[in-house]
C-alpha cells in the first residue's frame, strides 16, 4: 500500500502518517498539490492520496481527473466543521478523516482501499487441491488467468502467487479494470505523454511500467474494452508498450495475473471478449472454487475474520460457538467469502457476550434484497402505481447497505456489475439521494477498486 500525503507532518497529520506505517502502508510526503502531481505522475504505484484541507483538494481532484489518474483523495484535517467536510466530499474527496486521527479508521480506510485480505486460509480439500496447482505454477513467469465468482478470493490467490514466484522481491501491481472508466483505463495501463491529450501536463508513467520487473493483476479482465484489449494482446507478444501520445516503444518486463467472474469463453463467442487475447491470458487456468463448494474453510474463515475484525475494532477477540458455526455452514454464501467477512464483521459488532452466538449471525437472503417492506408493504401488490426506476432505487439503496457499504458484494447479490452499480449511484448522488450509510461503528468503505 503506497499513500502519499499532502501537508506538515509536523502535528496531527505525522501521527496519521505514524498509525499508517504502523499498519504496513508506505508513505511518501508532499508539501503542495502541484509537487504531489509531480510525484503521482512519475510514479503509478500509489494507491491512496491524503490531502491536508489547508491545500485545495477540489484543485486536486480535478486536476487528477483532467490528468487521467484514477486515485483515490482522503480529505483530512482538524476541529473541521461539518461543513467543510460535506464541501471535501463534494469537491471529489472519497472520504474525509477528522484529526487527530482514530487509528481503527485509518485502518478501515487502507483497507478499503487494498481491497481483499491477502491471508490464504483454507482447510478444504478442493481449496487446497487449488493452491497446490498455484504452487506448481507460481515460480514460472507464464500468464495465469484465475476464474471464479465475485468474492471469492482471486486477488488473494493472485497475491498468493506472487509471494511465491521469483518476481516477490519486486512490485506487485494491481488494476481494476471494472472500477475505472474505459476513458481512463488506457492512461492507466500504459501511461502518457506530455501533451497526448488536453490536460496532459507531463508524461505519467502507466501500471505496466510501475511493474516492471514484478507482478501486474488485472482484476475483472473482461470488463476492458475491445480496443485495450487489443493494446494489451500487443503488449504481451512484443513485451513492450506505448504510452498514449508516445512514440518510441517501452521494454516491459512485467508477469500478468488476471481474474475474472465471467465465463470467459462464452464472452469470446459473444464477441465481447477476444479470443486470441483469452488464449494469451490463459497459459495457467486456475479456478477457485465458491465457498458452497469447499465448506470446511467456512469455520476457519470465520475464526479468521472473528479475531481480525476483533482487533480492528478494538474489541476482545470471542470464539463462535458451536451453533453459530452450524448456522454459517447451512447457508448458501451467494456472496462466497466476501459476504462471510461482512456476515462476521457485523457478529463482532453486535454480540453482546463472551461468545459469537447465533443471534449475532445475519444472513443475506438467499436472492436479490427485497424493497423495504417497512415502506412498501413487500407484497408485489403494493409496488403497483411506482415507478419502475423508484423500485430498482430502493432495491440497490437496500442491498448498499445491507451489505454495510460493499459495492462489490452489493452488485453480486443484485446481478450486475460494479460498474453499472457505480453508475446508479453517481446518478442518485447527481439528484440529491443519500446513500444508506452502514452500521455505527463500521467506517464507509471508498469505491474500488475490490473488487
Amino acid at each position: 500500500m503506497r499513500v502519499l500525503i499532502i501537508g506538515s507532518l509536523a502535528a496531527e497529520l505525522g501521527q496519521a502518517a505514524r498509525i499508517a506505517i504502523a499498519r504496513g502502508a508506505k508513505l511518501d510526503q508532499a508539501d503542495s498539490v502541484e509537487s504531489a502531481l509531480a510525484r503521482l505522475r512519475a510514479d503509478a504505484r500509489f494507491d491512496l492520496v491524503l490531502c491536508d484541507l489547508s491545500h485545495d483538494v477540489g484543485t486536486l481532484v480535478a486536476a487528477l481527473a483532467k490528468e487521467r489518474m484514477a486515485i483515490p483523495v482522503v480529505a483530512c484535517g482538524v476541529n473541521v466543521d461539518a461543513e467543510a467536510a460535506v464541501r471535501a466530499i463534494r469537491a471529489g474527496a472519497r472520504e474525509f478523516l477528522p484529526l487527530p486521527p482514530d487509528p481503527d479508521l485509518i485502518a478501515a480506510i487502507l483497507q478499503a482501499v487494498d481491497g481483499e485480505h491477502h491471508a490464504m486460509v483454507a482447510r478444504d480439500p478442493v481449496m487446497l487441491a487449488a493452491i497446490r496447482r498455484a504452487d506448481q505454477v507460481a515460480g514460472a513467469d507464464a500468464s495465469v488467468l484465475i476464474s471464479g465468482e465475485s468474492g471469492t478470493g482471486k486477488e488473494v490467490l493472485a497475491h498468493y502467487i506472487h509471494r511465491h514466484s521469483r518476481r516477490a522481491n519486486g512490485p506487485f501491481v494491481a488494476l481494476n479494470c471494472a472500477a475505472i472508466p474505459d476513458n481512463l483505463l488506457e492512461s492507466e495501463l500504459f501511461g502518457h505523454e506530455k501533451g497526448s491529450f488536453s490536460g496532459a501536463l507531463a508524461r505519467r508513467i502507466g501500471k505496466f511500467e510501475a511493474a516492471d520487473g514484478g507482478t501486474l493483476m488485472l482484476d475483472e479482465i473482461s470488463e476492458m474494452e475491445l480496443r485495450l484489449q487489443a493494446k494489451l494482446l500487443r503488449a504481451l507478444q512484443e513485451r513492450e508498450i506505448d504510452r498514449v501520445g508516445g512514440s518510441v516503444p517501452v521494454r516491459i518486463d512485467v508477469r500478468i495475473l488476471a481474474t475474472t467472474n465471467r465465463d470467459l469463453p462464452a464472452e469470446v463467442a459473444a464477441g465481447r471478449f477476444r479470443e486470441d487475447l483469452y488464449f494469451r491470458l490463459n497459459v495457467i487456468a486456475l479456478r477457485i472454487p465458491a465457498l458452497r463448494e469447499r465448506p470446511a474453510d467456512i469455520p476457519a474463515l470465520a475464526e479468521h475474520f472473528a479475531r481480525h475484525y476483533a482487533e480492528v475494532n478494538g474489541l476482545p477477540a470471542r470464539p463462535l460457538t458451536e451453533a453459530a458455526l452450524r448456522r454459517l455452514g447451512t447457508h448458501g454464501w451467494k456472496g462466497n467469502v466476501r459476504e462471510l467477512e461482512n456476515t462476521i464483521h457485523r457478529a463482532v459488532l453486535l454480540a453482546p457476550g463472551e461468545k459469537i452466538d447465533v443471534d449475532s449471525i445475519e444472513l443475506s437472503p438467499a436472492g436479490p434484497a427485497p424493497v423495504n417492506a417497512a415502506s412498501h408493504g413487500g407484497g408485489v401488490a403494493d409496488l403497483v402505481g411506482r415507478r419502475v426506476d423508484e423500485v430498482e432505487r430502493d432495491l440497490i439503496l437496500e442491498t448498499l447497505g445491507h451489505t454495510l457499504g460493499n459495492r462489490t458484494h452489493a452488485a453480486t447479490i443484485l446481478g450486475i456489475s460494479i460498474r453499472a452499480l457505480r453508475n446508479k449511484l453517481r446518478d442518485y448522488a447527481a439528484q440529491g439521494i443519500a446513500v444508506p450509510p452502514p452500521p455505527a461503528g463500521v467506517a464507509v468503505p471508498l469505491a474500488t477498486a475490490t473488487s
